[in-house]
């Protein structure tokens, strides 16, 4: 395969999201008994969670943290892709079940979406793709919106008898949605650096990037104010999330952009830690590493 010299490898993918709570125990709670995951390992004050494949969240507790200033970079949301409208149909159900409070239901044309928030008020988006071969293209970006979901469209996808048994093990974590200071200085990063596609800019506000044609792996946004000031270390949130390359050579070429760019990294056991410009850490792996 030709990759572009300037363009993140297209089987690139987010691996696991690492967040900082308040609670383990409450939030152990939430994400087994309403989103449906597994517990995979404890150490120490952390958490793996997962579908039953590799870890797909990681929780930290730190005691006494208080949810991210609205006004501040961070996390937006992580959004769970489950791998069919009836998985997505059987989480709605659960949520109705469980009383669960949700924050929207979209259908954003290329997919169709749940918004809710964990205990610390991390957002959290539950989605299933539409086939990519009814996504539209208008030149290179994709037709994004964001439109009331059809509730008993979705619903009527359950059969009788459906019982709802958690995250199917086919789930990953499909993207990453961020708060930003500068969109432009996010995209010289993410794009001009890491080599991420643009697949949808919404004015001078919000940008969705991604690898190999997806409509976004990430997405940045100044909705909480240009020039807004990363959240205080104590607060819970974000701590980081991985972007998986898939294998050693993309991760040294994607170290080596870093370097020619002149931007401070890490470079860890598991792969390159690195912050964006507002301060959003991430972790870049190949999937030879073990995360």
């Amino acid at each position: 395969m030709n990759i572009s010299s300037t363009s993140i490898h297209p089987e690139t993918v987010i691996g696991y999201v690492h967040l900082t709570v308040s609670d383990l125990e409450r939030s152990l709670a939430f994400y087994q008994d309403i989103l449906g995951f597994k517990l995979h390992r404890r150490d120490g004050d952390t958490a793996h969670l997962g579908a039953g494949g590799p870890d797909l969240l990681l929780l930290t507790e730190r005691p006494g943290a208080r949810p991210r200033p609205s006004r501040s970079t961070g996390l937006y949301h992580f959004a769970i892709l489950v791998p069919s409208r009836a998985d997505l149909a059987q989480a709605l159900l659960h949520f109705i079940e469980t009383r669960t409070p949700l924050q929207g239901l979209s259908d954003h044309l290329v997919s169709e979406a749940i918004y809710l928030a964990d205990p610390d008020e991390n957002g959290i988006e539950i989605y299933s793709d539409r086939p990519h071969a009814t996504w539209q293209f208008e030149g290179t970006q994709v037709r994004m919106d964001t439109k009331s979901l059809d509730v008993e469209g979705l619903l009527s996808e359950l059969g009788r008898g459906d019982a709802w048994n958690g995250l199917s093990a086919e789930t990953v974590i499909g993207h990453v949605h961020l708060h930003v200071a500068n969109l432009a200085e996010a995209q010289a990063f993410y794009v001009g650096v890491l080599g991420f596609n643009i697949m949808q800019r919404y004015g001078s506000q919000a940008l969705f990037v991604s690898a190999g044609g997806y409509h976004h792996h990430i997405g940045l946004n100044t909705w909480a104010g240009v020039g807004a000031h990363p959240p205080p270390s104590e607060a819970a949130g974000l701590r980081t999330f991985i972007i998986r390359l898939p294998n050693e050579t993309e991760l040294a070429r994607l170290t080596s952009r870093l370097r020619e760019a002149g931007l401070a990294f890490e470079e860890a056991s598991d792969g390159v830690l690195v912050r964006d410009p507002s301060q959003n850490c991430l972790l870049l792996a190949s999937t030879t590493e073990k995360l």
